[in-house]
């Protein structure tokens, strides 16, 4: 879908005399209905294909409607107008559309507007205000912060070497600079006993609300192969309080709910992010807490004795990968070095980060499965003997044995990569049937379907 210029959007507060007010393409509009007329109308520009987009902006009247017509001599189209030439655009979660042809011009009229806020655009084929079906991410909370990610905005093309000049990307990755004009983002967070999504579900309706805890940092993030995504991360929230959250897009498209909870006050592993040998890195591990003024740690905190060892394993096992023809000769249909690389990439981080995390707050139902929790330990981390000691109490999420399976399958034969066995062992080292039911072979049918739900629920760590 085609995103609108910048340079053409205007935001117009208008007073409305009788006759009706001009909506030109490709402009944003945005009235009250304490300054408008008790039935506004609405003078519609000529297409050949015109989309019509509402936003609510405030709760309003039950009784709002809105009526288009492509038939220019029907001046006031409404309910009461019997002709199939009127259309009532339909309002879902404060949100509606018509797209049509429109060669003449039409009419919008308003009905029993009341005191309701909203927003009209009319554009050539683009949707203007739009409910985006993809939905933030949840890196991780502590008791006091949240890392928070937008959905996916711009894909990065590759480029596979060929052989015999065939490389692959070093250890520590260089981030590729974002892309030149990347969306405008916002991010609006509250807590979810304020009912922010039980109000109209349109980004000025949800931008009106003031975003709780400070933003200590927001920037671009190549997280995984979906795409560039901007990053957040806030200070300030409240330890064991349930929240909502939705990132806004060039201020008209809406992306969310998703839910997540603080952790207690007594949680202690700080978040680790930003990490470009670990682009998908984005918890909670445990590790003391950073020097100050750093409250979290990234690239330019995190100790050489962590990150060293991770980057020599990286360069080793790239090493032996490329001791195969990779580009001449194919060992799979489906994978390929590079794919075999970033599974192990994967694997690496997954394994030598563990994610702190903590019991669901309430005892889950019978429908709901346990998270692959370790019980609680202190001191050395048995599984990376790199980290340092800690003081505190922690527990950690296992990582799904997913992650495992993936270099499996992605890497050839000779590097000898093996997974545990779902029917014996896995389960002390991995969380076990919740993405893949855990049958041997079988993709799919886990308990839950995801490692990560958009409520918030952790069942395993997927990196």
């Amino acid at each position: 879908m085609r995103r609108l210029p910048q340079s053409l959007w205007c935001l117009i507060h208008a007073t409305f005399a009788l006759s009706a007010q001009t909506i030109s393409l490709n402009t944003l509009y945005s009235f009250s209905g304490a300054s408008v007329s008790s039935d506004p109308t609405f003078s519609l520009p000529q297409a050949q294909q015109l989309t019509v987009s509402i936003a609510i902006c405030s709760a309003g009247t039950s009784s709002l409607a809105f009526f288009v017509t492509n038939n220019t001599a029907i001046t006031d189209p409404g309910q009461s107008t019997s002709t199939t030439d009127v259309f009532e655009i339909p309002l879902l979660n404060g949100f509606g559309n018509w797209t049509g042809t429109a060669p003449q011009g039409g009419f919008l009229a308003v009905q029993n507007v009341g005191q309701t806020s909203f927003q009209v655009a009319a554009s050539t084929g683009a949707l203007v205000h739009e409910l985006l079906p993809s939905l933030p991410l949840l890196g991780d909370t502590t008791n006091t912060q949240a890392l928070i990610f937008s959905p996916p905005f711009s894909t990065v093309e590759s480029s596979l070497s060929t052989y015999p000049n065939y490389t692959l990307p070093p250890a520590n990755l260089s981030t590729p600079s974002p892309p030149s004009s990347p969306p405008a983002f916002s991010l609006v967070i509250a807590p979810t006993s304020s009912g922010l999504a039980s109000g109209p579900q349109t980004a000025c309706s949800v931008q009106s609300t003031s975003s709780s805890g400070s933003v200590l940092s927001n920037n671009f993030w190549l997280r995984d192969d979906q795409g560039w995504r901007s990053q957040w991360l806030i200070d300030g929230l409240t330890p064991s309080t349930n929240y909502t959250a939705y990132v806004i897009q060039d201020q008209v498209k809406l992306s969310g709910p998703i839910y997540f909870t603080m952790k207690s006050p007594s949680f202690s592993c700080p978040l680790v992010h930003s990490l470009p040998f670990c682009p998908s890195t984005s918890y909670a591990v445990p590790l003391p807490f950073p020097q100050s003024p750093a409250t979290s740690y990234d690239s330019s905190t995190l100790p050489q004795s962590i990150s060293d060892p991770l980057l020599q394993y990286m360069t080793n096992f790239t090493t032996m990968l490329l001791t195969f023809p990779c580009g001449r000769d194919l060992y799979s249909p489906l994978q390929t070095c590079e794919s075999c690389q970033d599974a192990y990439r994967a694997w690496l981080c997954t394994a030598s980060f563990p994610r702190c995390a903590e019991p669901p707050p309430s005892p889950p139902s019978s429908s709901s499965p346990t998270p692959a929790l370790l019980p609680p330990q202190s001191g050395s981390n048995a599984r990376n003997p790199f980290l340092p000691n800690v003081t505190y109490s922690y527990q950690t999420v296992l990582p799904c044995l997913e992650v495992c399976s993936a270099a499996d399958r992605a890497c050839p034969n000779f590097l000898g990569i093996k997974c545990p066995s779902p029917q014996f062992n896995a389960a002390s080292s991995y969380g076990v049937g919740y993405i893949d039911s855990g049958e041997q072979g079988v993709l799919g049918g886990g308990s839950t379907g995801v490692a990560q739900d958009r409520w918030g629920n952790v069942w395993c760590n997927a990196g």
